[in-house]
């Protein structure tokens, strides 16, 4: 579904819930009573199954600030404005990444935001790369700027990510389009809940949520592996030492028996991974 299909679906959803209450006199007085209502009105079937957390996830919308969705500049993946052209292909190949800040030489400083697709264009049909040509001006938000006004901004611009400075005008992270839309959807935030409780979520034979704080030793019980615990105690461990580094949120790795896909990470360790296994797995 699109954006706008979601947000109609929430409005005409709001719409039903607003005639509900005037007739009931049930009218929410706080956030908690509103979320208990909410449940009440997916019960009877007011709301369809899965708007309930797109509803929640737009009421926390007017709370959060870019600071606390943003990607912090330690885990961006960025290329330098004198890279060679098979430097820029390597980082644009291996981060996945659409969008690729730009920064002046070793500083932190975006000059610009190149975009996969302009890169593969450039280096079909011209033989002398100037990355210089492809950059497309950065757009810059404080930490502090209300997510409801940077997802107006996004629509109205017609952008997709935007470098977030802090107060003295550095470079503080970014934040894109996705990750808005992330708060309101709520899916990932909503395998992160359940992984919290159970540490590893079945989503289906081959798709798994897990805690990276699961030892090897429950991991191995639960999936009927093998794996070794002498260099690395945890799963988080075992896909940090996969990557060689601590990888960005939204990462990909390879192993022979699973793709691995970072969740959730901080600027210390990894939080949750998404297992997808290549092969289909028995019901526990």
């Amino acid at each position: 579904m699109n954006q706008d299909g979601e947000k109609s679906q929430i409005g005409a959803a709001l719409q039903r819930l607003r005639g509900w209450w005037e007739d009931s006199h049930t009218a929410p007085r706080d956030r908690r009573m509103l979320h208990h209502l909410l449940q009440k009105a997916e019960k009877k079937n007011l709301i369809a199954p899965g708007i309930l957390p797109m509803v929640k996830g737009a009421m926390d919308m007017s709370e959060l600030k870019v600071r606390d969705i943003m990607l912090p500049r330690a885990q961006m993946v960025v290329v330098r404005d004198d890279a060679e052209l098979e430097d820029v292909i390597r980082v644009a190949l291996e981060s996945g990444h659409s969008r690729l800040p730009v920064v002046q030489g070793k500083t932190d400083s975006v000059v610009g935001v190149l975009l996969s697709k302009d890169l593969l264009s450039e280096s079909r049909h011209n033989k002398r790369f100037r990355l210089e040509d492809l950059l497309r001006p950065p757009y810059f938000v404080p930490e502090s700027k209300r997510l409801q006004n940077l997802l107006r901004e996004f629509r109205k611009h017609r952008s997709h990510l935007a470098v977030v400075v802090d107060e003295y005008g550095g470079t503080a992270g970014l934040v894109t389009i996705e990750d808005i839309i992330e708060v309101i959807v709520g899916e990932i935030e909503d395998e992160h809940d359940l992984v919290e409780e159970h540490k590893i979520v079945r989503h289906n034979k081959r798709r798994f949520s897990v805690l990276a704080t699961t030892t090897i030793g429950e991991f191995n019980e639960y999936f009927h592996t093998q794996f070794s615990d002498e260099k690395y105690d945890t799963v988080g461990g075992m896909i940090l030492q996969a990557f060689g580094r601590l990888p960005a949120r939204g990462e990909s790795i390879e192993l022979p028996e699973f793709k691995a896909k970072v969740l959730r990470v901080d600027k210390r360790r990894i939080q949750v991974v998404r297992l997808v296994w290549k092969r289909p797995l028995p019901a526990q």
